[in-house]
């Protein structure tokens, strides 16, 4: 997992009149919980969207006042208009604790079904994992090379030493299907070859 410092200051303002401030001077209200206190601070918006936007995880290093702590970023909720991010929750990483996170699924490769003219279908871009932080990923990267049509990668199939992802087993990630047109040709020759096989035999006497 790669580490980022970011660099933010203590508010003591917490409801919404401070948070407009906060954002008016193009900064972002974050919460850091999970340790001994929670604590109230403020980023950069332009230095957050650096890691908001990334689909790697971070390992945190928070410079809160000079006040240093390790974090991981937990969630974040944006404007639904302009979609800039208006408050991030922290979750500071201590010794001996386990982590949850929700990580980006990366496929790798060119799938053999794909190229037999099948479709790829990815149903999950994110699982949620836990583990501890030390043990956590970037991302989940899964090889689908050999994934042919009708094929399909599962959560179960997702190995990740250290890491317990807690999706349900069963939960299909990624899977390639017959293309639609395909399938239609294939449904519409089976009545046509019988026509043609039955014209094909010999009358019966």
């Amino acid at each position: 997992m790669k580490n980022v410092e970011l660099i933010g200051t203590k508010r003591e303002a917490k409801g919404t009149t401070g948070a407009k401030e906060i954002r008016r001077n193009k900064l972002v209200p974050c919460v850091l919980y999970g340790g001994a206190d929670i604590l109230h601070f403020s980023v950069e918006s332009r230095a957050l969207d650096k890691i908001i936007h990334s689909p790697d995880a971070h390992r945190v290093e928070l410079n809160i006042d000079g006040e240093k702590r390790v974090a991981l970023l937990q969630d974040k909720q944006f404007q639904p208009v302009t979609d800039a991010v208006i408050h991030a929750d922290f979750m500071e990483v201590t010794a001996n604790k386990e982590a949850r996170l929700s990580m980006t699924v990366r496929l790798k490769g060119q799938s053999t079904g794909v190229r037999k003219g099948g479709k790829l279908n990815q149903t999950m871009r994110k699982v949620r994992v836990k583990g501890m932080p030390e043990a956590m990923p970037e991302l989940i990267e899964l090889d689908i090379t050999k994934l042919d049509v009708g094929g399909s990668i599962r959560v179960s199939d997702i190995q990740l030493p250290g890491v317990t992802v807690l999706e349900k087993p069963n939960d299909v990630v990624v899977s390639v299907k017959m293309a639609k047109k395909a399938a239609e040709a294939t449904t519409d020759a089976a009545p046509a070859a019988a026509v043609a096989e039955a014209k094909a035999e010999p009358a019966k006497k």
